[in-house]
């Protein structure tokens, strides 16, 4: 059994890098961003790249997410995961980074963390208008860094156990490898149901914020859902 969520996520992507690996609708604006596999690996290298050369991440180290379901999420977590971090959402107690949307920074601040990165998660991945104090702009720091990172071998401390449940979710919704499962963000709004467990499956994913139920029955047609988790 893999017990490396740097590995699990490698083998999802392999098989065609250039297939649509995560797919994000957002109701409330009308987006929609595809990322195949190979650029989702790329966010997912420079999100690494950031947490080892910028905060100075060694394996083990935790790292603070307050972040929603959100394709830019997926980047963070399986950044951290890839560079052997662990991830944790509260309560709040020193960590080595912490990440925040942009309407959760108050909250971050009174995390005690090294560095502080806050994300607009706006579409087409723009910046903040206005970057809080003693936070970093989460998508202007990250492109600064390397297109590819080698993961550890030993993977992070909570790695087993994220993918014991991920492989539990992922039987509990039937998925399978090569399903195309269509998620309501907020019906699932823990990462090892709406990122691991497909991921886990050898499946990809349409998730869905703030889904229009009005939109729902095109959209199973369009992304040729086969599992629907709405």
């Amino acid at each position: 059994m893999v017990d490396n969520l740097a590995r699990i996520f490698a083998a999802a992507v392999a098989p065609d890098p250039a297939r649509p690996l995560l797919t994000w609708y957002d109701d409330g604006t009308g987006e929609r961003t595809e990322l195949s596999g190979a650029t989702l690996s790329n966010w997912v290298a420079k999100t690494a790249n950031l947490l080892v050369d910028s905060v100075g991440l060694a394996p083990g180290d935790e790292i603070g997410v307050l972040l929603p379901a959100h394709w830019q999420t997926a980047a963070v977590l399986l950044g951290c995961w890839s560079a052997g971090g662990a991830v944790t959402t509260g309560p709040a107690r020193p960590v080595e980074a912490v990440f925040a949307a942009a309407d959760r920074t108050a909250e971050a601040a009174g995390w005690p963390a090294g560095e502080r990165y806050a994300l607009a998660l706006a579409p087409m991945a723009a910046p903040l208008r206005d970057v809080p104090a003693g936070f970093a702009d989460y998508v202007v720091e990250v492109r600064g860094h390397g297109d590819h990172f080698t993961p550890g071998p030993a993977g992070g401390p909570g790695d087993p156990e994220l993918i014991g449940r991920a492989g539990r979710r992922a039987a509990e919704f039937g998925l399978g490898p090569g399903d195309r499962v269509l998620i309501d963000a907020g019906r699932h709004p823990d990462p090892v149901d709406w990122l691991l467990a497909p991921l886990v499956a050898g499946a990809s994913v349409v998730l869905c914020g703030r889904l229009d139920p009005a939109r729902l029955s095109d959209r199973l047609t369009t992304e040729r859902v086969t599992v629907n988790l709405a």
